[in-house]
């Protein structure tokens, strides 16, 4: 098979776009509504070529997917410039132009979504830029100005991810975090741009310090008009409360489909439907049943059906009025 194709021979020889490590077929959910991946990250993606995650996602449904750009470890950790970062997106999307246009002449396509005002998804792959919280001590003038630089993109939707980190593999002190914290903040209200919050509790921290801190901050600082993304919620009903009561949105990715994530469910369940965001948060957390491989945005398609089925299941509405909210909401906040 040739290596600019996003189809496997598994996939050829079945229609089936994921297959588990033992090659059985993982039927793909078929989506009520275009699909929004609103935290995707192609610049980490190992066991994936990233314009072939773009087509594959195209093919699974996904017509949105928002990618996050980081000034301190993307510029200069992994590209020379802001430019170079930029071109080598545009690069992966017109790549993946290409795959999906091969991919049909196999007889693969992305579903059609009639009634709905859905861009292919070449068409609309967006950024947001922001410093996560393991890079604070590095935000620096230079860091910041790579930052707007970033935000200037014409594929720019937001600020983020930006927020606080007590978990274990952070060693930044917090008070620096809380220093770039804000200042990012006050950078998305100063461009009317909405941003999307990393928040990361210490092992067992039953108060949830991290997610109280940040709630804190964001009543001093303000929630910026546009919006906010609570991004890889994997916290409780409380928590999800405590961020919704500011009127912030809240994303659900791959661990809300794990055994043990029956507090994740409840959320999902629960949570207000005009703040209902689906992620894949990749290459991290598959969902099931592909849980364990190297997560990709196309996997979005069965988080977004998980939480169609719990909100139904919960006399939450239907299964297509969470596919809606799903989509509708991801383009108010990130489809600009």
């Amino acid at each position: 098979m040739a290596q600019n194709v996003a189809l496997d021979d598994l996939t050829l020889a079945d229609g089936e776009l994921f297959h588990n490590r033992k090659g059985e077929a993982c039927p793909l959910p078929a989506p009520l509504a275009p699909l929004a991946d609103t935290h995707g990250h192609l610049t980490s993606l190992r066991a994936h070529d990233p314009a072939m995650a773009i087509a594959r996602a195209a093919l699974a449904g996904v017509r949105l997917l928002v990618v996050p750009l980081d000034p301190i470890d993307d510029v200069p950790g992994r590209w020379e410039s802001v430019p170079a970062l930029l071109s080598w997106i545009d690069e992966q999307v017109e790549l993946a132009r290409a795959c999906l246009a091969e991919c049909a002449e196999h007889g693969f396509v992305p579903p059609a979504f009639e009634g709905y005002d859905a861009p292919e998804l070449v068409d609309n792959v967006r950024i947001v830029a922001g410093a996560h919280p393991y890079g604070a001590a590095r935000l620096d003038d230079g860091a910041m100005a790579r930052l707007r630089e970033l935000l200037e993109s014409p594929r720019c939707a937001g600020v983020g991810e930006i927020g606080l980190d007590y978990g274990p593999n952070s060693k930044i002190a917090y008070p620096i975090q809380e220093e770039a914290f804000r200042r990012q903040l006050r950078v998305a209200h100063e461009l009317g741009l909405p941003v999307q919050l990393h928040i990361r509790d210490a092992v067992g921290d039953i108060r949830c310090g991290a997610h109280r801190d940040a709630a804190r901050i964001l009543r001093e600082e303000g929630v910026p008009e546009t919006g906010c993304d609570l991004h890889c919620f994997t916290s409780d009903l409380r928590v999800m409360e405590m961020f919704t009561s500011l009127g912030c949105h809240i994303a659900f990715g791959g661990a809300a489909t794990f055994s043990r994530s029956d507090e994740i469910r409840k959320a999902a369940t629960f949570c207000a439907e005009r703040f209902l965001l689906s992620e894949t948060d990749s290459p991290y957390m598959a969902p099931v049943p592909l849980r364990g491989e190297e997560c990709e945005p196309a996997m979005v398609a069965f988080t977004a059906a998980l939480v169609a089925d719990v909100r139904e299941a919960g006399g939450r509405g239907s299964r297509q009025a969470s596919y809606d909210a799903l989509w509708g909401n991801a383009c108010a906040l990130f489809g600009r």
